[in-house]
């Protein structure tokens, strides 16, 4: 008598594949009878306090308000800082070409480049620099020996 080649394995993969053929088949068959309902997609409100609701606001509640009044500018608060400032080279890779600046006043870290130098720096030196804004945040400029 022959063996069958139908394995054990062989029977899962395919009870697999129609079951997941079933699946998908039920959910085309959900998909349609939604869309015959008309359940469309539910249309979310924000009230007059800026809460998300599922009924329309009341109209009498609406708040008219004038497009000029809404001001655009954003101010700073300008705080006066001594441009040239003194501190100590903490950290300095001459062959990468950056380092790190420690500030003697505050203590703060300042990152710098060796296009923002006047001398030749290195580790431990005192230096004086200015601070300007740069893409992550302040940076030590023009710094000079001391």
């Amino acid at each position: 008598m022959a063996k069958s080649q139908q394995t054990y394995n062989k029977k899962e993969k395919e009870k697999k594949r129609l079951k997941k053929r079933e699946d998908k088949k039920k959910k085309k068959e959900a998909r349609k009878a939604e869309k015959e309902v008309g359940a469309g997609i539910p249309f979310a409100y924000v009230d007059h306090n800026g809460n998300l609701s599922d009924t329309p606001p009341d109209p009498n509640m609406k708040v008219k308000i004038d497009a000029e009044s809404i001001s655009l500018d954003y101010k700073k608060e300008h705080v006066e800082v001594d441009p040239i400032r003194k501190g100590k080279v903490s950290f300095f890779d001459t062959s990468k070409g950056f380092g790190f600046i420690t500030d003697s006043e505050n203590q703060e870290k300042y990152f710098t480049h060796v296009s923002g130098l006047i001398d030749q720096i290195t580790e431990n030196d005192k230096v004086q620099f200015e601070l300007e804004k740069g893409m992550k945040g302040l940076n030590a400029v023009r710094v000079k020996k001391i």
